[in-house]
């Protein structure tokens, strides 16, 4: 299996994500297909002394800075790392491609370049959130501002399809983030979308769920619009780095509380691990009709192994080929 990998995308490019990248492919018998600057991606290599036996490298000249208008961005700086690695991933050159650069220029390469699932009006941002049961799948929670009420009952069958061999989890629950867990709850947007889910195929539809509930294990599969998504997405992740800093200060904070750390380290460290983004890897683009994995933004090696895996699991999975299979056949007609 070949791994399509921007070299350059992502806060900590190239050094980390060219170590993170040659790291999974050790551990997982993967070839990586570098986009960048070939100089400078050799030059790392060689510093860090990396296997590249496995590594391939198609120079680009451009970069696609965070900055940068997503469109414009992708329309004009056609040879840069983002772009020809979206090129690439369409002509075959690889399985699937892993970028941790500019979230709105990763989308809008995947879906004017490499091209959505037919039938899928608009692809969605998963990633895997820690609750009080494990582990759920949010999505969308970034990509799409503003949805339609068929927008959200798609992002519901692409989350069961993926959350099932992905997350191992048998005919996943989904929901459907409001503010209560009424029918009357919500805007128009949310009260037609509830409707439209309860009678959609494919899916284990409970109902609205609150934000608080979902946290704790309250579904497998949270369904949000992109604005809302992203608020929880980031709230969650803020929340997550203060609790662990108010323990940290806890033990810290006296001798006899130091030694009470001892005793607990390793359940703590347990969940440190559990609420630690980088275990999860990136986050999916469903809809689209190859496997495209966004990577944190300040992904370290450890955490660009971990989306390399992700994109190794989404292939072997076959879920484009399973969310094709599971989309009405109105959806795929119109």
């Amino acid at each position: 299996m070949k791994i399509i990998v921007d070299a350059f995308g992502g806060d900590n490019a190239p050094v980390e994500i060219i170590k993170g990248a040659i790291s999974a492919s050790e551990k997982y018998n993967l070839d990586i297909l570098f986009t960048g600057d070939e100089q400078k991606i050799k030059d790392v290599i060689s510093e860090y002394s990396l296997n590249d036996q496995r590594v391939e490298i198609v120079n680009t000249t451009e970069l696609i800075s965070m900055h940068d208008e997503p469109v414009k961005a992708v329309r004009s700086k056609r040879d840069s790392s983002l772009v020809v690695g979206a090129r690439l991933l369409k002509e075959g050159m690889g399985d699937a491609y892993v970028s941790a650069g500019s979230t709105g220029a990763l989308l809008t390469a995947a879906t004017l370049i490499v091209g959505r699932i037919k039938g899928i009006k608009r692809p969605a941002l998963a990633t895997v959130i820690p609750t009080g049961k494990g582990v759920s799948l949010l999505l969308d929670c970034g990509a799409n501002v503003e949805c339609k009420p068929e927008y959200l009952q798609q992002f519901a069958v692409m989350g069961s399809v993926y959350a099932a061999p992905m997350l191992g989890i048998d005919n996943p629950t989904v929901g459907l983030l409001n503010n209560g867990t009424e029918d009357s709850k919500g805007t128009d947007v949310h009260k037609q979308a509830n409707e439209l889910l309860k009678t959609t195929e494919h899916i284990n539809y409970i109902g609205n769920i609150e934000g608080k509930e979902y946290v704790m294990g309250g579904c497998n599969v949270l369904v949000a619009d992109g604005f809302s998504g992203n608020i929880f997405l980031k709230t969650m992740e803020g929340t997550a780095k203060m609790i662990m800093k108010e323990i940290k200060g806890i033990f810290l904070s006296s001798l006899k509380n130091k030694l009470a750390a001892l005793v607990v380290k390793g359940s703590v460290n347990d969940l440190k691990k559990k609420m630690d983004a980088s275990e999860y890897g990136g986050a999916p683009l469903l809809g689209i009709c190859k496997p495209v994995i966004k990577a944190h933004g300040n992904s370290d090696a450890k955490g660009f192994e971990s989306a390399v895996r992700q994109a190794m699991n989404f292939v072997n999975a076959g879920i484009v080929e399973t969310i094709e299979k599971s989309m009405p056949k109105s959806e795929i007609d119109s």
